[in-house]
């Protein structure tokens, strides 16, 4: 039986929406503090092209909306359909990290990481 897949491509654990909704799950942040966030909590650089391309296409699908402000940084906020493609990624990526658990206990050498 085939699983639903997430929107927009939300698959890979270093896929830049997926990290931009996480860390915009946790408050909105400007592009500054978002590539900071998502550097301390995933170890990954996001450079400013990857960055701002994804903040766009994540805009223009209604999954962020852009916070108003008076000052010169332009802070974002996920909404809620942006939670709701955040929640399905976390599903789809639990079911990924289940299943290859289940199969990698099969392997004796790899059993010692798995329970750790």
């Amino acid at each position: 039986m085939p699983t639903e897949r997430p929107e927009v491509g939300l698959r890979r654990t270093n896929d830049p929406p997926l990290l931009i909704l996480t860390s915009l799950a946790g408050g909105a942040k400007h592009g500054h503090a978002l590539a900071k966030d998502v550097e301390e909590f995933a170890g990954v650089v996001l450079g400013p092209g990857t960055l701002y391309g994804a903040i766009t296409r994540l805009e223009e699908r209604g999954l962020i909306e852009p916070v108003p402000t008076s000052g010169r940084r332009r802070p974002y906020r996920i909404t809620a359909s942006g939670s709701a493609a955040l929640a399905d990624a976390v599903v789809h990526l639990q079911r990924l990290a289940e299943e290859a658990a289940r199969r990698l206990v099969a392997t004796p050498a790899l059993r010692p990481r798995l329970s750790s």
